[in-house]
């Protein structure tokens, strides 16, 4: 949900998640981010079995690169129509405001540069656009991020909120009933700049372990873990591998995250993923 509105209310209960990302350790003003997600269905009559259903969330993130400081609030909500049992499309918004903070005062430029050595600190309109498709074993999504071309007071002369869409693709394989395969991809495309691609591969264990292998494209190498107790409360962590040339001043990269559901465990199979 931290990254598609689509997701806000898709199970039958209350969900919180929680994210910490500190990139490229000792790196001078590397990149710290984090976010906290709250959603939950909302209980309206349906007249049919596979009537729509709806949900309304809560989105928190902060990013700390550099002299450059940002942080959001939205507010979500998502529409859920389900075609069969198994297949279901998703369509959500997210809206709120974004605050950015630049400090000027440990910048440097090579020679006195006006549009640089401004402080600054506004506050924009933001909004996001999500979609999600599933079936019983895979998924597509796309988002549709920044949807308002902010134009930022300063720093610099023409610097903006600009429009980024992102795409993301995963299957699951049953291996046994205790095992399950789960390879996935997520493309990013920014405005100005190389398309950023994430590839993984994830082993589940009886929807209790979980251990895998990623990759981002002209970046890292990607480990992570996981583990989860009744199936309510899960922690994550993932290490990066630093490939690129800023493996010179800082080769880790750790993420921490800890999610929390009200859904009821399901005691029938162990072969289920929260994705679907």
């Amino acid at each position: 949900m931290a990254m598609n509105p689509a997701h806000t209310g898709i199970k039958n209960c209350l969900e919180f998640h929680s994210l910490y990302r500190l990139q490229w350790v000792g790196f001078e003003g590397a990149p710290q981010s984090g976010f906290l997600t709250l959603c939950t269905p909302i209980e309206t009559p349906r007249k049919k079995y596979l009537g729509t259903r709806h949900g309304i969330g809560l989105r928190f993130e902060t990013d700390r690169i550099g002299r450059f400081n940002m942080n959001r609030i939205n507010f979500s909500y998502a529409a859920h129509f389900n075609f069969t049992k198994d297949t279901r499309l998703s369509l959500g918004l997210y809206g709120g405001v974004v605050q950015l903070g630049f400090d000027a005062s440990g910048s440097t430029t090579v020679s006195p540069d006006p549009t640089v050595n401004r402080e600054a600190s506004f506050i924009a309109p933001d909004a996001t656009f999500g979609a999600w498709w599933n079936g019983e074993n895979y998924y597509f999504g796309a988002v549709l991020q920044q949807l308002i071309p902010w134009a930022w007071p300063a720093p610099g002369s023409d610097s903006r909120f600009r429009f980024h869409p992102a795409f993301n693709a995963g299957y699951r394989m049953r291996v046994n009933d205790k095992v399950t395969f789960l390879p996935a991809a997520l493309v990013k495309i920014p405005p100005k700049g190389p398309v950023a691609l994430d590839l993984q591969a994830i082993v589940d264990f009886s929807n209790k372990f979980n251990g895998g292998l990623g990759y981002r494209n002209g970046d890292a190498l990607i480990f992570f873990a996981g583990f989860k107790i009744n199936q309510r409360f899960s922690v994550n962590y993932s290490f990066d591998l630093t490939l690129s040339d800023i493996r010179l001043g800082s080769s880790n990269t750790h993420e921490l995250s800890i999610s929390f559901t009200t859904c009821k465990p399901e005691n029938s199979s162990t072969y289920s993923c929260p994705l679907f």
